[in-house]
């Protein structure tokens, strides 16, 4: 597996669902979908964004 990472392409805000996206072997689409369907739901979903944003690394060039 890859390591947890935000790539420098194909990111739209921060690169945190193209990183999750790209660990996990799927589509970011699908990756930003699901995260907007949570949305929905009650809980801490943007503060887990925002969190993972601070603490993943960016990719090296």
């Amino acid at each position: 597996m890859t390591d947890l990472i935000r790539p420098r392409r194909g990111r739209i805000i921060a690169g945190v669902c193209a990183g999750l996206a790209l660990r996990f072997h799927t589509s970011p689409t699908l990756v930003r979908l699901l995260f907007l369907l949570s949305m929905l739901l009650p809980g801490p979903q943007i503060l887990i964004y925002i969190a993972l944003w601070v603490i993943l690394p960016k990719q090296r060039a």
